[in-house]
């Protein structure tokens, strides 16, 4: 009779089972079995043959499903390295590895091409895109290492959008067993129709708004092999592909990879892992990739693919707003005289806006803005209902307070702008409805879709939109003009990724304006480096300078980080102050730092820095344990955090 170690879909490690006579020679590592667990019968996975065998009563497995593992040997290898890189159970890893559809598995319904023609994105046009010019080589580069059957990873830094797409398309010609990532649901809209076009049933759709019928289907079809191109979000780095040949990551930069809740696993790291554990080609690809990505190029752990395919891009205007004209308080002479000049012309404009609602409320005397009592965040004047909202948290207050909070006095001004006060001032410059794109006019999956389609409409001239929002649109719809208000709102967020990300969101506004078309960026800080590099199209310079800022304050890619989040009822800063200063030659320890999170709940913070990534993780074990029997504290470990 034989031991085996059965993890489950919980928050646990693995346990030990006796495997009974019938079962010996069936049951393998990666197979799903069902087993007693906590009075009652559960299904979970072998992960392989105890070492040890414990003391005390030992239980039985019940049952062995299926004939073959859901899991291969390097898939559990990978569910090992998370477990062990983001300090988390390997139970709870399992949980995201595996959907629980794989765990009640059924057999496949006669259903044929229903998992592909239910998708909603069928009413837009599924064109597949033109060949790529290949003159400098980079697609025999990608065909060479598929051929070669080993490990490497390549980050394409891509002229267009339309040519990462391109190039995709063409390098999945040469692939058998293929898994392609994409940051957002959203993203799928643009991409799915192009791939289904070319490869038609080898493509399966595997991301969590799919219904549980339909994951299952897709599950089915990958295992079964009649899929072998894997298109998804985050989770379908998980796919249980029999042969992976090749991985790639869309839009690698994407925030939208990093996992907020535990485990907060990054879908694009763990895409490289599993790439190096199935010694597969994997593809990274971005117009403008991530520092990161780009400092693993020059380290020599990466591959830069940079094309000499030549794209006219639009121009890119910075607007001063310390001197310019203004016709509004937040529009500028030339933003709107241009605007008329394309209308004029028949053209398309949008207006990005990053900030819903109406405005804020600010007294005039003193300078007081109102804010979250909460999160004390500038609470958002909403004009529909005249409300003022905390976007964070939802904290609202249904009367507009007469005086203000500080100062007491009467002078209350509204200040700023947010989506809804750019329609209102747009439609009163030029006569027009204006299309506005914000989650305040979309509440629910079928509104969304409803008002993205509506943006193509030729009726709608002018959209004013929220960044979310406008990342959502057909990535084959180009705009003659895009105009982005209130651009030094990224930059004051406290994140020492601001002005990167800030460089991303406007890079992929422009990548949707036409070439020869025209950018206007309105800003107080014309000098900031990220508006020259914009402005030139000059990624490389960018990086250069964004670098050598992160080297002078030792932030990635100089140093590791980690952040430990406890939530707790009382006040435990103290005890976090007391277990920081018992840690010697260990990390650099940022805290504790007392915040509120989305849902109002106390919430502490540590941040810790480190060029060793073992010191992070001795130093994160340490306050675990100091909280294990702690049953009012609630701590998330965040490594390599995205946003702190």
């Amino acid at each position: 009779m034989d031991f085996v170690d059965v993890l489950f879909p919980v928050n646990i490690g693995s346990l030990t089972y006796r495997c009974p006579d019938e079962f010996i020679g069936i049951a393998k590592p990666g197979m799903i079995v069902s087993a007693p667990l906590k009075n009652k019968v559960t299904k979970g996975v072998i992960v392989g043959k105890s070492l040890r065998i414990p003391g005390g009563e030992i239980k039985y497995v019940r049952d062995v499903h299926g004939s073959t593992p859901i899991l291969s040997a390097n898939m559990l290898d990978l569910l090992t390295w998370m477990s062990e890189y983001y300090i988390a159970e390997p139970g709870l890893i399992l949980k995201n590895m595996l959907p629980k559809e794989a765990f009640t598995r059924v057999k496949q319904r006669k259903t044929s091409n229903k998992l592909h023609t239910a998708w909603p994105v069928h009413s837009r046009r599924g064109t597949v895109p033109k060949l790529i010019d290949d003159g400098d080589g980079i697609v025999r580069r990608i065909r060479w290492s598929l051929q070669k059957d080993d490990y490497r990873t390549f980050l394409l830094q891509a002229p267009s959008t339309q040519y990462e797409y391109s190039f995709l398309t063409e390098i999945l010609d040469y692939t058998k067993g293929a898994i392609v990532l994409v940051p957002e649901v959203s993203t799928l809209n643009n991409l799915y129709p192009l791939l289904s076009a070319r490869f038609g049933e080898r493509v399966s759709l595997f991301h969590s708004e799919l219904s549980s019928g339909r994951r299952s289907e897709s599950i089915e079809r990958i295992i079964s092999g009649k899929s072998d191109i894997v298109l998804g979000t985050r989770s379908a780095v998980f796919a249980p592909l029999k042969e992976v040949a090749l991985i790639a990551v869309v839009h690698e930069h994407s925030a939208s990879y990093k996992q907020e809740s535990s485990p907060c696993y990054s879908g694009r790291d763990v895409a490289v892992r599993r790439g190096l554990i199935e010694k597969s080609t994997v593809l990274l690809s971005s117009i403008c990739p991530s520092v990161e990505s780009f400092c693993n190029c020059s380290s020599g752990k990466y591959t830069l693919l940079r094309p000499a395919f030549h794209v006219q891009r639009p121009r890119v205007k910075i607007i001063d707003m310390r001197y310019a004209k203004f016709l509004k308080h937040h529009l500028s002479k030339a933003v709107v005289d241009t605007v008329a000049r394309y209308l004029k012309k028949n053209g398309k404009i949008m207006f990005v806006v990053n900030r819903r609602g109406h405005s804020t409320l600010r007294c005039a005397d003193c300078g007081y803005v109102a804010e979250c009592p909460a999160c004390r965040i500038p609470l958002v004047f909403h004009k529909h209902d005249m409300s003022l909202r905390c976007h964070y948290c939802g904290y609202t207050l249904r009367k507009i307070p007469e005086s203000c909070r500080r100062c007491k006095g009467y002078n209350i001004e509204l200040f700023g702008a947010g989506t809804q006060r750019v329609q209102e001032d747009l439609e009163s410059l030029f006569g027009m409805g204006i299309l506005r794109l914000d989650s305040d006019r979309a509440k629910g999956r079928s509104e969304m879709e409803d008002l993205i389609g509506s943006a193509s409409a030729e009726v709608n001239r002018i959209l004013v939109g929220t960044k979310l929002m406008t990342r959502r649109l057909d990535r084959e719809q180009k705009f003659s003009m895009t105009a982005i208000l209130n651009t030094d709102l990224m930059l004051n967020i406290p994140d020492f990724r601001a002005t990167e990300k800030a460089y991303q969101e406007i890079s992929s506004v422009t990548d949707m304006t036409e070439p020869g078309g025209e950018v206007f960026i309105q800003t107080r800080v014309p000098q900031n480096y990220l508006f020259k590099g914009l402005r030139d199209h000059a990624y490389d310079s960018f990086v250069r300078e964004e670098l050598l800022r992160r080297k002078s304050l030792g932030y990635p890619p100089y140093s590791r980080l980690l952040l430990l989040k406890f939530r707790s009822e009382g006040n435990i800063s103290p005890k976090l102050s007391e277990i920081a200063g018992r840690i010697t030659g260990g990390p650099e320890i940022l805290g504790p730092f007392a915040t509120k999170n989305a849902r109002g709940k106390n919430e502490f913070k540590l941040l810790m820095k480190s060029s060793l990534r073992e010191k992070l993780h001795e130093a994160a074990r340490i306050f675990v344990e100091a909280f294990r029997n702690s049953k009012g504290v609630k701590i998330k470990i965040d490594v390599d955090p995205f946003v702190i």
